[in-house]
């Protein structure tokens, strides 16, 4: 049996739904404490004082820290790294402190970190803190930050980031023109939201000189990393595990104040010492998105784009996290998504404001700049009197392309774009649902549909293209994978299990992995970027060859037949020119180390990223009255490559989309002019219901990507990329008889009903 593209229910689901996960909430030891972080009340204020006296007095108290007591002890959040792969015009990088000291610049900023007996203990210290505040004027709208006065004095600036695209003849695309669509775009901030929040426990023992960190994070080598730096200790006296992770979305491949507060702790205190991010502190601390476009479009009368020329401000927040740069660059880069665009002109500005610091979110600037596309692609069909579907058709990169390269530089990979529209034309049932969208009378709730396609990059840059993976084969035949891939969600485990069985002849079942702890697997860059599979997989795809060419090489001598004429199958190795004779897969390795460990190490580094294509169909109703977004229909069809599980696959799918549908509808962090978050809560914070989603249709087309041995494309981030495009799309579909242009997201049913009321005239 071949166990590569089996729809393998994942060994990890098992261990979750019988609540027999372990993750860093769960950690008990001896005689711990527990963290409570005190956390700026003001978007922008100097800090003129701050009394820790009645806290330290406090029952059960073991430590009160602020700024001022780790000045030029504990050094600063290290800054982001863009790397050769990500070349910026200007980058400027204010200091991140680990505590406030002299200022405070968003709301939810950490002043103080209080350690008790327990938990309780340490919140009620905390309000006992004393802080002396001297209020200064927040930027919150990023379109303001150029002009007002500059929140890091030290940079002489508020534009913290800035690239240029451009390629191509703009000038000619523009005077050659039939007709120029201008629209500008607001993406708004968004809370990543996993299940699991963030969370560190923290133990030193001083008898052998070793700190171990469990953290939740998405790449614990980063964190071993970082905290090598920020304690001054070297890399081998720090162990970080990463237990079962509840999910990340991003937010967890960062380094936060609290990851190297909680060590320090620890350190200073010889106690094991425990901090859980509350679900306020998770909504404070990190957003997704945030970014505004102006896209002005240079079509012919047939829809062919000529050129683009497009303004973006990102808002990445007071400071820079690890990844604050990266999808404002993404969105820039990749703006064009699939489409054959000649000219191009994009100027990207980040603007530093009194929020949190934003960073990587699930599809990290894919899905604002897919938004902006595909909302522009359908406002030139609508102008020009076409079909969404025909203007998409018109403009998609023709198959004898590829390989492709965009006029700003950006290599594709193969796919099937027109077939993979085609596809979804056909299961959406699309010419149905078009004339049932003309048959509805006016009083009647109004039909909309709603496509987009996109593109999604796998595998980001620099060191992010290189894993390493080892197998290790006991005598006994237990085989053992180590990988660098440290999973939250993905279901790796499962695929690299799937992978070894193939190549080794042996049950799923068998094959052991092990991953995210830095004292048994010494390598590895994490999980992000959808690189699990297409970097991970194909170490651990080498890793297994080289076990089997040698496994292979003494069955050969054993059954006196040539290599190749070996067979690995069902827990045996045999010569396949005579079944009869095999050896027990045990026997092998028995007589196969004799001669020494059998341990094989595994390298890859991607030469360029394989892009994933899909393409989203969405029917919608609206409501007359009430304004309320009901879906009908929802298809998703997507290129990903050669699939080594479907299963998991479509776990991925699901959930991308229904986080799709949250920004398009519902979703956006809320903030009054003081800087103060309005919505703060999951009370008040509108994420997606289960019962509000329709059942989706997915359906999967295969171009194999030659940037990887196992043919594989990235698949866990590309859904949340057209969904919130496709949903808006169609929702706008319906409002279009009324006249209603545009709508910037969340499409929610007030800011819908106000739009029709003014399209009819009527009062708000």
């Amino acid at each position: 049996m071949t166990y590569t593209g089996q729809s393998i229910t994942p060994n990890e689901s098992r261990r979750f739904v019988t609540g027999n996960g372990h993750f860093v909430g769960d950690i008990d030891l001896p005689n711990m404490l527990h963290v409570a972080v005190l956390r700026s009340s003001h978007a922008h204020a100097a800090l003129k004082a701050i009394d820790t006296t009645a806290a330290r007095q406090q029952p059960g108290v073991a430590a009160v820290v602020h700024g001022r007591d780790i000045d030029g002890v504990l050094g600063s959040i290290p800054p982001p790294v863009m790397g050769p792969g990500r070349p910026v015009d200007a980058l400027r990088i204010p200091t991140h402190p680990v505590l406030a000291t002299d200022r405070v610049c968003y709301t939810g900023q950490p002043i103080a970190i209080v350690a008790a007996e327990s938990l309780a203990l340490a919140q009620d210290a905390a309000e006992h803190i004393e802080v002396s505040y001297e209020m200064r004027q927040p930027i919150v709208n990023p379109l303001d930050a150029e002009a007002a006065p500059v929140i890091h004095p030290e940079l002489g600036s508020n534009v913290a980031l800035h690239v240029r695209q451009q390629g191509g003849d703009l000038e000619a695309a523009f005077a050659q023109a039939d007709h120029v669509v201008r629209q500008r775009y607001d993406v708004p901030r968004l809370a990543p939201a996993p299940l699991e929040t963030r969370g560190v426990v923290a133990d030193y023992q001083p008898q052998t000189d070793q700190l171990t960190v469990w953290n939740s994070t998405q790449a614990p080598h980063h964190i071993r990393a970082y905290l090598s730096e920020l304690l001054s200790r070297p890399e081998d006296a720090i162990r970080v595990i990463a237990p079962d992770v509840g999910g990340s979305f991003g937010i967890k491949d960062c380094m936060f104040p609290e990851d190297a507060l909680i060590p320090y702790l620890a350190l200073q205190l010889g106690r094991p010492v425990k901090w859980i991010e509350t679900r306020r502190e998770h909504l404070l601390a990190y957003h997704g998105r945030g970014q505004w476009f102006e896209i002005e479009a240079a079509v012919k009368r047939d829809g062919s784009i000529l050129g683009i020329r497009a303004e973006i401000v990102a808002d990445i927040g007071a400071y820079m996290l690890r990844t604050t740069p990266f999808p404002a660059f993404n969105a820039c880069r990749r703006l064009t998504g699939p489409y054959h665009i000649p000219a191009v002109q994009i100027d990207l500005r980040g603007v530093l404001t009194n929020k949190p610091p934003a960073g990587a979110y699930r599809g990290t600037g894919g899905p604002e700049s897919a938004f902006c596309m595909e909302r522009t692609l359908d406002l030139i069909a609508h102008d020009l009197g076409l079909d969404p579907a025909e203007v998409r058709q018109r403009n998609f990169i023709p198959q004898d392309a590829f390989p492709y390269r965009t006029v700003t530089g950006v290599a594709y990979d193969p796919g099937q774009y027109d077939h993979t529209l085609t596809r979804l034309l056909e299961c959406l049932d699309y010419p149905h649902w078009r004339a049932e969208a003309e048959r509805r009378q006016p009083h009647e709730p109004r039909i909309g549909v709603g496509l987009a396609t996109c593109l999604k990059s796998s595998g980001a840059s620099g060191d992010h293209r290189h894993e390493q993976a080892r197998v290790q084969i006991e005598s006994t035949g237990e085989v053992v994978i180590d990988t660098g891939i440290s999973p939250h969600g993905q279901g790796s485990e499962t695929a690299f299990a799937q992978l070894a069985a193939d190549a080794l002849g042996l049950e799923p079942a068998h094959i052991r992995i092990r991953h995210s702890d830095t004292g048994l697997v010494p390598f590895g860059e994490g999980t992000s970027a959808s690189r699990g599979l297409i970097v991970g997989g194909s170490a651990v795809y080498h890793a297994l060859q080289a076990a089997r060419h040698q496994l292979a090489q003494v069955a050969a001598r054993e059954l006196a037949c040539p290599v190749e004429d070996i067979d690995f199958q069902n827990g045996s190795i045999r010569n396949r020119c005579q079944p009869h004779t095999a050896i027990p897969y045990p026997s092998l390795t028995a007589i196969a180390s004799q001669h020494g460990p059998l341990v094989f190490e595994g390298h890859y580094t991607l030469p360029e990223n394989p892009f994933t294509f899909g393409a989203h169909g969405v029917v919608v109703e609206v409501d007359p009255e009430t304004a309320a977004v009901t879906l009908l229909r929802y298809v998703g069809v997507h290129d990903c490559g050669h699939i080594i599980n479907p299963k998991l696959v479509e776990g991925q799918i699901h959930g991308g989309i229904v986080q799709g549908i949250g920004q398009a509808l519902t979703e956006d962090m809320v903030y009054s002019p003081a800087g103060q978050l309005l919505n703060g809560s999951l009370l008040d914070y509108a994420m997606p219901r289960a019962a509000a989603m329709p059942a989706f249709t997915l359906d999967t087309v295969t171009t194999h990507s030659p940037t990887n041995p196992l043919g594989a494309k990235g698949i866990g981030s590309v859904a949340t990329v057209p969904a919130p495009a496709a949903v808006a799309n169609a929702v706008l579909d319906a409002l279009s008889g009324l006249g209603i242009r545009h709508l910037d997201m969340p499409l929610t049913p007030a800011k819908i009903w106000r739009a029709m009321c003014e399209a009819r005239g009527e009062p708000v």
